[in-house]
């Protein structure tokens, strides 16, 4: 999906790395983030117009008053333990896109680790190591994408190939997805006007588009008692 990035994720990974850095400029901000500078500008506006201490330093970029801080959020070292671990098993997932996301997000969470537990962390996570980790085969980049159309109810228009290799255009409305194998998508087909499984290695393009489309009223426990009988 080529459009930008959600403006309220997007501000707070900038407050995040004001953090991280003394100063930065607004030229690194739009490449950092794929904007404008005139985006940038209006992003800095609204993060103080919202409370968040951003100083000026004329000729030189913006940085945070000294001193703020987004208060922590506080993890027992279990805690941390159980995401290091679970890192381990997202490193083994089929979808590159879902595998970034989840790597940066723990970045983050890292990040805000006191100083005794981010060490036990990193130790961790250098002596947790599954087998062909490394090596593991990534065969889709939609799923980031898809959670987004399905959480927003977004139309979605995608070229599919079969198991025959036959490619048709589709329009779908996401509805859930499954990781077995490999990442299916549940979605209702306009084309045939039923739900059909999707591969997610079988999308050969796939366009989110701004049209919505009507949620379905059932869970996906009543969508496999009505459409997996017999």
């Amino acid at each position: 999906m080529q459009e930008e990035k959600p403006r309220l994720s997007r501000l707070t990974a900038m407050v995040m790395l004001f953090q991280t850095k003394r100063i930065i400029t607004a030229a690194e901000l739009a490449e950092k983030f794929q904007v404008s500078k005139r985006t940038v500008y209006r992003d800095v506006k609204a993060l103080e117009d919202a409370g968040v201490p951003i100083y000026t330093e004329e000729g030189k970029g913006y940085s945070l008053v000294e001193g703020y801080t987004i208060p922590p959020v506080m993890f027992s070292e279990q805690q941390a333990n159980a995401l290091i671990l679970a890192e381990q098993l997202v490193l083994k997932n089929k979808d590159a896109s879902f595998v970034k996301d989840y790597s940066e997000a723990i970045d983050k969470i890292k990040s805000i680790l006191r100083y005794a537990e981010k060490d036990k962390a990193n130790l961790l996570a250098n002596r947790t190591q599954f087998n062909e980790i490394l090596s593991q085969e990534r065969n889709s980049n939609n799923l980031s994408d898809l959670q987004y159309a399905l959480t927003n109810y977004r139309l979605v228009r995608i070229a599919y190939t079969n198991k025959e290799e036959e490619v048709s255009n589709r329009l779908i409305e996401p509805f859930a997805l499954i990781s077995a194998e490999n990442w299916y998508l549940i979605a209702w087909c306009r084309l045939r006007e039923d739900f059909r499984f999707f591969r997610l290695d079988r999308i050969q393009q796939m366009e989110i588009l701004s049209e919505p489309f009507s949620p379905h009223k059932l869970t996906l426990q009543e969508y496999f008692d009505q459409y997996q009988k017999g």
